[in-house]
């Protein structure tokens, strides 16, 4: 992808700077030609930046970004989601991605997304996918339940046939998803689309580990608030002989994590050496084939932003970065956390553990202080009226259809208060307006 010219850049600015005005978007322009600067000094570079202080390192790029005010928050949390290393057989390096590793622009993520590169060492491919289902099932086994979290899916394998799980259709190399019961089993069942019965076992998919995944509910104590965590694995086998062979086949550029520890430079730098020298180039692509999902039927315009942000920064286009970063710290996209929260309740709900109905609670009437705080008038009436549905049918133990109508329409509410946020905002830009219709168009 060509990068984009800028040959009057003050000028760009001025017109952003412009429109954010005239949307009441608190965009200070000494701040952003601070962050232009550095930006644009970044421009290219494959360097890798390391803070001595905290330790953490990342891209150039993405290390702009991140703030090291919720690191402590992140590394507690990081104990719980991170492999350890295994001297001879296992090497792993941990990151913050997404709007965690993003923390210094987003002020109200929506989860805490976790990106670890595991390093298998071993004789045959086969050696490197049987110690990494042995690895996931460990983890899983390990972290299942405590008093401030609970598991609650792992996606490693692919669906060897077509099948169905109750009434749920799944097609052949599609991710198999495992609950904590069904990983705790080694085993789920299913059947055939004909109705013969079939079951997939954890071993018997580990030569097909695709897209390798954990989820949590964290209640973290300090913050008193619930949060999805994740830790997303990029899993490569490293042969005797030192050839490196991601087992997805697609080693994952490092373009938006930030590191958590400076120990883990050796193993990163070892990987980083064997990223495509298209990476950047196949990276921005897929971000691309994001934004047009997002800007589609089922239109996230929450979503859709922060992969424009991300492909803006990386291409060039750094005026619209800049207005599109002010974004996320408005009051009102705390609406973009609220509705990923109400999942977090969800996901506790369907699957029951050892978070408390207390810590539920405590939750939910979170979320309702956070609309009061983020709008007025009509809209928070509307979605404050909504969660304090969902605050009643918890209190009364209501977990049926009656449980899922209410979490079903109070996301629609808010969904769509972020979606209209966000489209005014973006499409008030005329570049950015352009460049969401040549997506939408492409």
């Amino acid at each position: 992808m060509s990068e984009i010219d800028r040959s009057t850049p003050n000028e760009a600015l001025s017109r952003i700077l412009a429109s954010a005005r005239r949307l009441g978007v608190e965009l200070d322009e000494a701040e952003a030609l601070q962050w232009l600067s550095a930006v644009s000094a970044a421009k290219g570079s494959s360097d890798i930046l390391v803070d001595p202080k905290s330790g953490v390192f990342g891209h150039a790029v993405s290390m702009l970004d991140f703030s090291p005010e919720e690191l402590a928050y992140f590394r507690r949390i990081g104990e719980l989601v991170e492999f350890k290393d295994q001297p001879g057989l296992v090497e792993t390096a941990l990151a913050l991605s997404g709007s965690a590793a993003q923390s210094k622009i987003q002020t109200y993520p929506g989860d805490c997304d976790y990106f670890e590169r595991v390093n298998i060492l071993a004789e045959t491919r086969q050696a490197a996918c049987d110690a990494l289902a042995d690895l996931i099932r460990e983890k899983a086994l390990a972290s299942m339940n405590g008093p401030t979290y609970q598991l609650i899916e792992v996606k490693f394998g692919s669906y060897p046939q077509d099948l169905l799980r109750g009434e749920e259709f799944h097609r052949a190399g599609t991710p198999i998803s495992w609950d904590a019961a069904e990983v705790k089993a080694g085993r789920i069942e299913a059947s055939t689309p004909e109705g013969e019965p079939l079951t997939i076992q954890w071993a018997e998919v580990a030569s097909d580990p695709g897209w390798c995944k954990l989820d949590w509910v964290v209640a973290d104590p300090l913050r008193g608030q619930l949060a999805n965590a994740s830790n997303m694995l990029d899993v490569t086998w490293e042969a005797p002989d030192g050839t490196i062979t991601p087992l997805d086949g697609y080693l994952d550029p490092y373009f938006q994590e930030v590191y958590l520890e400076a120990e883990s430079i050796p193993i990163f730098s070892k990987l980083a050496k064997h990223v495509s020298a298209d990476a950047l180039e196949s990276y921005v692509g897929q971000l691309e084939k994001e934004v047009h999902k997002y800007l589609g039927a089922h239109a996230n315009y929450g979503k859709a932003a922060k992969r424009m942000y991300n492909i803006f920064r990386l291409t060039g286009r750094y005026e619209e970065a800049a207005y599109v970063r002010e974004l996320f710290d408005e009051p009102a996209t705390a609406l973009y956390q609220v509705w990923s929260l109400i999942r977090t309740l969800d996901d506790v709900v369907q699957k029951p553990g050892s978070i408390t109905k207390q810590q539920l609670a405590s939750q939910a009437d979170k979320l309702i202080l956070t609309v009061v705080d983020a709008l007025e008038g009509e809209q928070e009436t509307e979605i404050v009226r909504s969660l304090l549905g969902l605050r009643a049918l918890l209190g009364e133990g209501e977990m049926g259809e009656a449980w899922r109508g209410q979490v079903d329409a109070t996301r629609a509410e808010v969904i769509n208060l972020v979606n209209n946020f966000f489209r005014e905002r973006l499409t008030a830009v005329p570049e950015i307006r352009d460049y969401m219709a040549s997506i939408e168009g492409g």
